[in-house]
C-alpha cells in the first residue's frame, strides 16, 4: 500500500456544505481517513448529514454550521466562525470543496494567515460575469486540486490559473470495498429484492445517481424506446437515486416512461447504501449525463466491480472509460447513440461483457485508487505547510 505523508502535529480543516451522499462528501471522508491515519487531526465545517456517523468513525471532528447557504449575511457569519475555529484549534491548512462555504473559508484563511487549498469538483454552470465571479473562489487556492484532467484544463482556461498552481488528483475508488470478491451473494439478492427483480432473468441496466435532469434519465428512456421490442424484452432499466425534493422531475420520468410504453421495464429505486452489491446486481451500468461530469465516480466504481459502463463522451468520462475496452462512450443527449451502444452490449454476449469488466477493473486499479487520491492530497498539504 502506498505510504502517506506524515501529518503528525498538523490539523486540517475541510469545508463542505453537507455530509450527504455525493462525490464531494465521499472525498471528504476519504481524506479524513488519510489525515487521521497519517497522525493528524481532521476537522470539518459543515451542516452535517447522513454520513456523519461514518465521518466520526474515521476520527473526524465536525463543527456544525450552515455551510450550504449562499446568503451574504450567513457567509460573513460563517467566516467569523471559521476564523475562531482556525485560531482555537490551531489549524494548519484550510481545504474548501464548494463555492458558497469557500468564500467564507477564503476570507478566514487570509485573515489568519493559514494556507488555503481548493478542490474544483465540477465545471460549474454559468457564463455571466456575476456567475464567473462566484465560481472564481474555487480557483483561489494557493494550490487548486482538479479531479480530472478535463477539469484542470477548464480551471486553466476559464480562470487563467497557471499550471504550476494546478494539481490533478482523480477521485479514488476504495478497492477494498469495491471488489467483487468480497461481496456475498446474499447482499446482491437483497438489492434485487428491493428492486422487485429477484427472479427476473432480464439484463439490468443500472443508472445510479440523484434524480436530476442532467443525469440523463430521459435520454435513457428514449434510448430504450429506440430498441426493438425483442431487444427491450431482454432488458430492465433501474434508476437508483433519491429525488431530493425534485418530485416534479420524478413525475416527468414516470410520465415519459408511460408515454413511451415502457411499463414494466423501468424501476425507480431509492438511493442504495450498498453500492458494490448494487453494481453486481446489474449487468451494464449507464452514466448518460447531458452535462459534463467533472470525473464520474459511477463509471470508476462500476468498472472496479467488473461491470461494463456506457458514458457520454465528454468531461471526465473520457478519462474513466476506455472506448471498446472497458465500455463505450456515446454522443451526449443522443438517445439513438445510447441505444446503439446498449444494442452492441447485448449482442456481444455475457462472456465479452465480462471481459470488458475485467479490463475496467485493471484500468481503475492502475489510475483511480482511493489510496492514490489520499497520498496525493496529503502531498499537496505538505507542500504548503512543510
Amino acid at each position: 500500500m502506498e505510504p502517506l505523508p506524515d501529518m503528525t502535529g498538523h490539523t486540517i480543516l475541510q469545508v463542505a456544505p453537507e455530509l450527504s451522499a455525493g462525490g464531494v462528501e465521499r472525498t471528504v471522508l476519504e481524506v479524513t481517513e488519510a489525515i487521521v491515519e497519517a497522525g493528524g487531526r481532521a476537522l470539518l465545517a459543515s451542516r452535517g448529514g447522513r454520513l456523519e456517523a461514518d465521518f466520526r468513525r474515521l476520527g473526524g471532528e465536525l463543527f456544525r454550521m450552515d455551510a450550504k447557504s449562499k446568503n451574504p449575511v450567513v457567509l460573513k457569519t460563517n467566516e467569523t466562525k471559521l476564523k475562531r475555529i482556525i485560531q482555537d484549534e490551531q489549524v494548519s491548512l484550510v481545504h474548501a470543496r464548494s463555492r458558497a462555504p469557500a468564500w467564507s473559508a477564503w476570507g478566514a484563511a487570509r485573515a489568519t494567515g493559514v494556507p488555503f487549498v481548493t478542490t474544483y469538483h465540477g465545471a460549474y454552470s454559468g457564463t455571466s460575469g456575476l456567475k464567473l465571479k462566484y465560481n472564481s473562489v474555487m480557483a483561489k487556492g494557493e494550490l487548486v486540486i482538479a479531479n480530472s484532467q478535463w477539469i484542470a484544463d477548464h480551471v486553466h482556461k476559464v480562470h487563467d490559473v497557471p499550471w504550476e498552481r494546478i494539481v490533478t488528483i482523480p477521485r479514488g475508488v476504495d478497492l477494498a470495498l469495491f471488489d467483487p470478491v468480497v461481496v456475498q451473494p446474499s447482499r446482491i439478492t437483497k438489492i434485487r429484492d428491493r428492486w422487485g427483480l429477484r427472479d427476473d432473468k432480464r439484463l439490468i441496466l443500472l443508472l445510479p445517481g440523484r434524480l436530476t435532469e442532467w443525469k440523463g434519465h430521459i435520454v435513457a428512456l428514449q434510448a430504450m424506446a429506440e430498441l426493438s421490442p425483442d431487444e427491450r424484452a431482454r432488458l430492465v432499466l433501474v434508476f437508483m437515486g433519491d429525488a431530493q425534493g425534485r418530485d416534479a422531475y420524478r413525475r416527468k420520468i414516470e410520465e415519459t416512461a408511460a408515454a413511451l410504453q415502457l411499463d414494466g421495464q423501468v424501476v425507480l429505486a431509492p438511493h442504495e447504501a450498498d453500492m458494490p452489491a448494487a453494481y453486481l446486481a446489474s449487468g451494464i451500468v449507464l452514466a448518460p449525463s447531458t452535462r459534463p461530469e467533472a470525473f464520474g465516480r459511477v463509471a470508476a466504481e462500476a468498472s472496479a466491480m467488473g461491470r461494463p459502463v456506457i458514458v457520454t463522451d465528454h468531461g471526465g468520462g473520457r478519462e474513466t472509460v476506455v472506448e471498446g475496452m472497458t465500455g463505450a462512450r456515446v454522443e451526449p443527449g443522443d438517445p439513438r447513440a445510447l441505444a446503439g451502444a446498449i444494442r452492441v452490449m447485448l449482442d456481444i454476449g455475457e462472456s465479452a461483457r465480462a471481459g470488458m469488466g475485467k479490463a475496467g477493473q485493471a484500468h481503475v486499479r492502475e489510475h483511480f485508487s482511493k489510496r492514490g487520491l489520499q497520498a496525493a492530497t496529503l502531498g499537496v498539504y505538505k507542500r504548503l505547510i512543510g
